[in-house]
């Protein structure tokens, strides 16, 4: 199973400690973590995913090595276009916080049907709201 974590390249610390605890029970699932390979909440869940002995995967959107706790880099030089492939790899899609970047993967993802759960993110129909990471998980993952 792969699950995408988007959400913005700056974000708050709590939304850091989130993202960094679902990359972390992301990995505890066995799943491998998709993202969009850049700082903020993308570089705290790979951190946690790694913490977690996780696979994490950045779809980049340029040329360059994307955080440091990738372990597979796709560079696409597609910039925001990008979105489109880390939701498109993913079997379940988690959102925290983010603004209008994180809106546009979440709407991709909803129109390629892929379940949606969301930590204090965008209110729109589709998205799944979560309280807290381990039930993001949970519900993104499966019993």
């Amino acid at each position: 199973m792969q699950v995408a974590v988007i959400g913005a390249s700056d974000c708050t610390p709590e939304e850091s400690e989130s993202a960094r605890m679902l990359g972390w029970l992301i990995a505890k699932k066995g799943a491998t973590l998709v993202c969009g390979g850049l700082g903020g909440v993308m570089e705290a869940a790979c951190m946690g995913a790694r913490e977690g002995g996780g696979r994490t995967v950045g779809i980049v959107p340029d040329r360059g090595n994307g955080n440091p706790y990738l372990d597979i880099v796709v560079r696409t030089g597609l910039g925001h276009a990008r979105n489109v492939l880390v939701v498109q790899s993913a079997d379940a899609v988690i959102a925290i916080g983010g603004s209008y970047g994180t809106l546009s993967e979440i709407a991709i993802a909803l129109k390629m049907k892929h379940p949606v759960y969301g930590l204090k993110t965008w209110a729109i129909d589709g998205v799944v709201p979560c309280s807290t990471p381990e039930e993001a998980v949970e519900r993104a993952t499966g019993p």
